[in-house]
């Protein structure tokens, strides 16, 4: 296994990057798509019940079916991979941004409309920053979640570690299978553990202490 991993270690380090790289985009269109989402649901509340229920049902596609959905519109390649991992990213996203902005006190809005703030003001000012936390959340938990769902990249020839584990299934009864699947297995482990890591960071330089949970 060692020298397995020897002779392949700048491949096997270029797709780890390419793996984190495809979930890091797809997590921050994500991001942004839902926190827009989760306004405009904010501001009409009857949304609210629909939103959750989509998130819920779209949970539950399975992510080879969502591929095979995507197929004739998009192709094989990247993009089909990124529209497929930034859906799914999406999905917790805009659950806990929902949850985020329905939980800010109301008295504190009606405070900043007192003082003159504008709507964009009191969005970034005020209400972005007290429903970050559990946005945050959210978004931590999107990171870890598009990690695995990243790996399906492969089957559309995608970037990413992915490629090892189908590389295993296609040499089933071959040596080295074992040997892909222990290293796309591990590597997506690795690479989940460090971006967990970075989103802890990103939530200790972002969140205000006191607001911190």
């Amino acid at each position: 296994m060692r020298d397995f991993v020897k002779d392949r270690w700048g491949e096997i380090l270029y797709n780890a990057l390419q793996h984190a790289n495809l979930v890091f985009q797809a997590v921050l269109l994500a991001t942004i798509i839902a926190v827009l989402l989760a306004v405009i649901i904010n501001k009409f509340q009857k949304l609210e019940s629909v939103a959750n229920m989509l998130s819920a049902i779209g949970l539950t596609i399975p992510s080879f079916a969502l591929v095979g959905l995507l197929l004739p519109l998009t192709k094989i390649g990247a993009m089909t991979a990124f529209i497929c991992v930034a859906f799914y990213a999406a999905l917790p996203i805009l659950r806990n941004a929902v949850v985020g902005f329905s939980q800010v006190d109301a008295d504190l809005l009606e405070s900043a409309k007192g003082m003159g703030m504008s709507e964009l003001g009191i969005l970034m000012r005020v209400r972005l920053p007290l429903a970050w936390p559990v946005i945050h959340a959210g978004v931590r938990t999107s990171v870890q979640m598009s990690m695995g769902i990243a790996a399906i990249a492969a089957y559309v020839l995608g970037p990413g570690l992915g490629g090892y584990i189908f590389t295993a299934i296609t040499q089933a009864g071959n040596e080295n299978a074992v040997r892909y699947a222990l290293v796309g297995t591990i590597g997506i482990i690795i690479v989940a553990l460090i971006a967990d890591l970075l989103m802890l960071l990103l939530g200790r330089l972002t969140i205000s202490k006191g607001i911190r949970a």
